[in-house]
């Protein structure tokens, strides 16, 4: 009877103590990438150098957790230089109005196995509009550091005139240069906060 009483106790325990746990991005694993269409045949990778991020979970399946992502716009970069420029410009982002993007989630559920399905509104460009994220959960482990991490991966697709960034042009033959839909990818290995 001890024994269970003893077990049970440890149980409650470590549950009420990971309920307080806290994830720090790790800059160095992780990345925010996008892809859009151009000219509709051929598609164009960019990324956000700068951001910041946490994450709190209340149990160690992660379901639950609270995530939180400050984007730094003026980071935006697609290895060109003016086609980064013209990112930045009020064509598009217009960061000196607009410098972050944020998003803030409302929910993160398990869907089944190592698939999750995250929630959360995103505001860009002065504008807020509910997401859906598709993510999978890499599963947690200690580095050679003696560091916990876990590692997810995430995926959406958003319209980037819901969001007020209509600029384009049209092809010859009247197709659109840059497609609306934005395609956007996040890797995240996150380290338990100490």
């Amino acid at each position: 009877m001890k024994k269970l009483i003893f077990f049970t106790a440890l149980s409650i325990w470590q549950v009420a103590s990971f309920a307080q746990t806290k994830w720090n991005v790790d800059f160095a694993h992780s990345s925010i990438k996008f892809t859009v269409t151009h000219l509709v045949i051929s598609e164009v990778d960019g990324m956000f150098k700068s951001y910041t991020g946490s994450v709190t979970s209340n149990n160690p399946e992660f379901s639950d957790a609270v995530i939180d992502f400050t984007v730094d716009v003026t980071s935006i970069s697609t290895d060109n230089d003016m086609r980064d420029k013209h990112l930045k410009s009020p064509d598009f982002f217009d960061t000196e109005k607009f410098p972050q993007i944020i998003f803030k989630s409302t929910s993160f559920k398990k869907v089944s196995g190592n698939k999750y399905e995250l929630d959360g509104n995103l505001t860009m460009h002065g504008i807020t509009k509910p997401v859906k994220f598709d993510a999978t959960y890499g599963g947690t482990t200690k580095d050679s550091y003696g560091n916990i991490k876990a590692g997810f991966k995430a995926t959406t697709t958003i319209n980037r005139f819901d969001y007020n960034l209509k600029w384009n042009s049209l092809t010859e033959a009247g197709s659109a240069v840059v497609s609306q839909e934005v395609v956007i990818n996040i890797k995240m290995e996150l380290g338990q906060a100490k």
